[in-house]
């Protein structure tokens, strides 16, 4: 390291605020501050201006419904529909020849397609699964991995009125059935492999084994043929290929349906603290324009722009902030199917340089691994053309946040770190790049409309520097509306009720530590229920210490989530093994591959540690967090409620050991 260098680390290490470059201040879509006081003082009408960011086929006659609280509704009597949104206004307006998607695969092809072709394929698939049987409000299956036919499906469902519920391709065949019966969905589109570090990867089979546990019939499954001659496989009678059926209907003229505001868009299962995922209900009015108005404001997306999420669709990042959000602005989307290091650990930069991106979103898991390989990787390409950079799924610490806004926003990029979930269906609190000084390690205050608050176990707000809850007392346009086919789990998981003077109130509980300071700015600390973040990824412990407890040898299990380097966090399992059962290697192994099994790579335990016994309150409760702190190699917290306090200092000499 040259001493200017050593003297630049030095001032970024010093430095606690940040403020946006003049120029982009100038350009961007959001600039002035007085857009948080318009936003409270005009609320809820506020949220017309995300609204008319759409076109709609009939006019809403009501912003905000409220009278059922808290199943709120939004723009109540508008009619409109998303694949015409996202495709045929762009294309009616002049942009036919303006790239929409732009997919870069693992082994280095490419396909564009423009607005025009987008639309052309969207009908063509429309029409197939017309012809398949598809009706409007069929939940229609798609479990695949990055790869353009998956957008494709999903707009194509959107313009018929076929919600979609997308299965991550990396969860395994159990989790596919799961979500089929939970949906009740009898159509399903898969492919038949993808890659992954250049080897190819065998997804019909899983996607057969899964659909053995479906417990009713499905009519018809569509199968992409991603591996051509890499993988030998055939199709059984009800299986059909996709490209077959969308030359078959090529041509097609698909009118969109017109769908109310309130219809269902999408399904999105998400981890429970039961065990049991929850089938969020997004819908297609206040969903659509809240993507489109946070893609705007936040990721100050413009129509010309090249923009890449770096997230999989199968995730609910992927859909705001890869299909629905930019696409309904009319700019150009980039889809990557691999890994950021493959075949070397500068394959993100090459892509950026490549197509000249401008904005570029990615998870604080990423930005630690890009730390970790060198800043010689991204020093290789012009990444000049970035103009803003974004961070999502998980806290990032001050250090990543510096080494990202230096190494590759070159100090000229703002950085928003946003924070949301699955179940607000875009971001809540971040910066906007236009306005706010942007603090590294703070998410940023509430976006304007957004009534977030840090409060602590009675509903107060705290002060200033202190611990808390995030609660959000106001609803927004992106929001849940339920829970598949469970309103009462939908109550009980997220809303608090509580009266004032005036009238009964509900406030929605995201169930995340955090702190608040002077500013206003929120820090967010974690998650405070029983689910692991792993790589910006909501995993239920319950759904994890069931696939262990299912290994043959296995007595009883605990998972915690404990820190880890690149993931941030990962997965920890302490199991009690059955009597006459080796506490070895190979029951180690075994409870790994029936997490893998049952639920994916994606939740493969960090560790297995075995125990006789798990530390527990007197009244039978397992304590995680003493487990918490022997993952992470923290001081162990007060023990003296534990009916078995002995067993935890021999938990963490065991976990030495390993």
């Amino acid at each position: 390291m040259t001493q200017e260098d050593a003297s630049l680390e030095a001032r970024l290490e010093e430095q606690e605020q940040f403020e946006p470059p003049e120029s982009f201040v100038e350009q961007a879509n959001v600039s002035d501050p007085g857009v948080y006081e318009e936003f409270e003082e005009n609320w809820p009408e506020c949220w017309e201006r995300a609204a008319d960011l759409l076109s709609w086929d009939s006019e809403y006659d009501t912003v905000l419904e409220d009278g059922d609280a808290p199943f709120y509704e939004w723009f109540t009597g508008g009619e409109l529909n998303a694949s015409y949104n996202c495709l045929d206004r762009h294309v009616e307006e002049g942009a036919k020849n303006r790239a929409a998607i732009k997919w870069e695969g693992e082994l280095g092809e490419t396909r564009t397609y423009t607005y025009g072709d987008l639309l052309n394929e969207v009908e063509a698939f429309a029409a197939t699964l017309r012809d398949l049987g598809v009706e409007e409000d069929d939940v229609v299956t798609l479990y695949m991995p990055m790869v353009p036919e998956l957008p494709i499906a999903m707009l194509a469902c959107a313009r018929i009125g076929a919600p979609h519920s997308v299965v991550f391709a990396g969860f395994s065949a159990d989790a596919l059935a799961t979500r089929m019966n939970s949906a009740d969905s009898e159509y399903l589109v898969t492919c038949d492999g993808y890659y992954r570090r250049g080897d190819a990867l065998d997804h019909i089979s899983k996607t057969n084994e899964g659909l053995e546990d479906v417990d009713h019939e499905v009519s018809d499954v569509v199968v992409v043929d991603r591996l051509g001659d890499a993988l030998d496989h055939s199709l059984s009678a009800n299986q059909h290929d996709y490209d077959d059926l969308v030359d078959e209907h090529a041509g097609a003229s698909v009118e969109p349906v017109s769908r109310d505001a309130e219809d269902m868009l999408f399904l999105m299962y998400t981890s429970g603290t039961t065990g049991q995922p929850k089938g969020v209900k997004h819908t297609t009015g206040g969903y659509l324009a809240y993507t489109a108005w946070t893609s705007q404001a936040v990721l100050d997306v413009k129509p010309e722009d090249t923009y890449w999420c770096s997230a999989d669709i199968g995730w609910i990042t992927g859909h705001s902030y890869i299909v629905y959000g930019p696409l309904a602005l009319g700019t150009t989307t980039v889809m990557y199917e691999g890994t950021p290091d493959y075949p070397e650990k500068d394959r993100l930069w090459e892509i950026v340089e490549k197509n000249r991106v401008d904005i570029f979103y990615t998870a604080p898991t990423a930005i630690r691994a890009f730390m970790k390989w060198g800043k010689q990787y991204p020093e290789r390409y012009d990444l000049s053309s970035l103009r803003l950079l974004g961070t999502v799924g998980e806290p990032i610490n001050p250090r990543a946040w510096k080494w990202y806004y230096q190494h590759i926003g070159n100090e000229d990029c703002p950085v928003v770190d946003t924070w949301w979930q699955t179940e607000t269906g875009g971001m809540m609190i971040t910066t906007l790049p236009g306005i706010n000084t942007m603090k590294p390690g703070s998410a940023g205050p509430p976006l304007p409309g957004i009534g977030a608050k840090v409060v602590d176990a009675n509903g107060e707000e705290v002060d200033a520097g202190q611990a808390g809850y995030v609660m959000v007392d106001k609803p927004w346009p992106g929001m849940l509306r339920t829970l598949y086919q469970n309103d009462d789990r939908f109550i009980t998981e997220y809303w608090q009720e509580y009266s004032d003077e005036d009238a009964d109130e509900w406030t929605y509980f995201p169930e995340d530590g955090a702190k608040i300071d002077d500013d206003g700015y929120i820090t967010i600390l974690g998650r405070v229920d029983d689910v692991v973040n792993v790589s910006g990824h909501r995993l239920g412990t319950m759904e994890i210490e069931s696939a262990v407890v299912g290994v043959e040898g296995i007595a009883e299990a605990a998972v915690v989530g404990g820190d880890h380097e690149i993931k941030g966090e990962a997965v920890y399992v302490y199991a009690i093994p059955e009597d006459g059962y080796d506490a070895g290697d190979e029951l180690a192994e075994r409870a790994i591959q029936g997490v893998v099994d049952s639920i994916g790579p994606i939740a493969k335990p960090e560790e297995v540690i075995f125990t006789p016994e798990l530390p527990k309150t007197r009244s039978g409760k397992i304590m995680r967090r003493l487990l918490e702190d022997i993952a992470s190699g923290n001081e162990l917290g007060n023990t003296s409620t534990l009916r078995n306090p002995d067993v935890v200092d021999d938990i963490a000499e065991q976990a030495e050991s390993n």
